[in-house]
């Protein structure tokens, strides 16, 4: 079944590392070819390393790209190769979450990264590629969310709401295709093993290893594959949503701690 997204083309936001540089490393062991966007172009050329390392056949192209900003799109979009203007699955996988902070002490700054990067970058992104998809009729669009769509959390109040909308967002895309053979889907991961908890802890690896070493996780392999089962089914059918969570985590407030398993 995944033959099926042989020799598709796939533009994955946030792909320098954790979940997307990990959608696509499997989307390329089973024969699409990737176009890898981020802000970090010296990890963009790694992963495009890793990729042609185990894949060398497949066409990698790297766009440095601030998904935040509306121009950088724009022009990230004009530098695509012939071979990728026409994009069959795009991953809006793009997201961060800046500082543990109760709503009563979040900073603006913070609230604007969070609203450019988790909602409006998804539009700015969508808006480029849509319209072709609607040309050809084809095409689908994975939107990686987080299982706080649903349940907001203490100190991710800001995440939490960014992710609400991002749900909002992937249903009225849904409805607004629903006459077309575009398919819209949407990822819900629970606690991943990546860099962003790095970031949410300001660069502090440490609290971050305290808080895997406290909580179970899995890593951003398991939500690739996620993907990859979406993106393979038949045209007829569509798996419109996923909630990928490591076994012990039951509800986004609701997680089993490490420690106890082993008493």
């Amino acid at each position: 079944m995944f033959e099926r997204i042989k020799g598709k083309t796939i533009f994955i936001t946030g792909a320098s590392s954790g979940i997307g540089k990990s959608i696509a490393i499997v989307f390329a062991e089973y024969g699409a070819n990737v176009v890898i966007s981020a802000r970090r172009m010296a990890k963009l050329t790694e992963v495009e390393a890793q990729i042609k390392q185990t894949s060398p056949s497949i066409k990698v192209h790297k766009v440095a790209m601030d998904v935040s900003c509306e121009e950088s799109v724009k022009s990230g979009f004009e530098s695509l190769p012939s071979w990728a203007e026409d994009i069959d699955i795009l991953v809006n996988n793009a997201g961060v979450s800046p500082g543990v902070e109760l709503i009563k002490d979040l900073s603006s700054e913070n609230m604007d990264t969070m609203l450019n990067t988790n909602i409006k970058s998804v539009i700015f992104v969508t808006q480029q590629v849509l319209p072709r998809m609607l040309e050809r009729d084809t095409g689908m669009i994975i939107n990686i969310g987080s299982i706080v769509s649903t349940t907001p959390r203490p100190t991710a109040g800001m995440y939490s709401a960014t992710k609400f909308a991002l749900s909002a967002i992937t249903q009225t895309l849904r409805m607004e295709t629903n006459d077309t053979n575009i398919s819209v889907v949407e990822i819900k991961p629970g606690i991943i093993e990546t860099e962003f908890n790095i970031v949410r802890n300001f660069g502090n690896r440490a609290a971050s290893k305290k808080f895997y070493d406290a909580a179970p996780s899995i890593p951003p392999s398991d939500v690739a594959e996620a993907v990859l089962f979406a993106a393979s089914r038949d045209p007829r059918c569509i798996v419109s949503e996923i909630t990928v969570v490591p076994r012990g985590q039951a509800h986004p407030l609701f997680v089993q701690p490490k420690s106890s398993k082993n008493e």
